[in-house]
C-alpha cells in the first residue's frame, strides 16, 4: 500500500506501479468516488461502447437467431388465418 501526500493546490500523485497497473497515461481521466469515509478514483471510459460490446452476449444463444425465430413462427401462425 502507497501513502500520498496531498499538495496545497489539492494534488496527489498516483504512484508509478497503480498507474501501469491500470495503464492510465495522461491525460486520461478519473471519476472521485465518495463511498461514505472511502474515497475510490474510477476510470472513465475512453470509448464506452466499444467497452460494452459483447457484454450481454450469452454463449450459444442469440438475441438476432430468438428474433428470427419468433418471426418465423408469427408468418406461419398467420399462413393458417384465411
Amino acid at each position: 500500500m502507497s501513502v500520498v501526500t496531498v499538495s496545497q493546490k489539492g494534488w496527489i500523485v498516483i504512484p508509478a506501479e497503480l498507474r501501469d497497473k491500470y495503464q492510465w497515461k495522461p491525460g486520461d481521466r478519473v471519476k472521485v468516488v465518495d463511498y461514505g469515509g472511502v474515497v475510490s478514483l474510477v476510470p472513465l471510459l475512453r470509448n464506452a461502447e466499444e467497452a460494452a460490446m459483447g457484454t450481454l452476449k450469452m454463449p450459444g444463444r442469440s438475441l438476432l437467431g430468438a428474433l428470427r425465430r419468433t418471426r418465423r413462427g408469427e408468418r406461419r401462425r398467420g399462413q393458417g388465418r384465411t
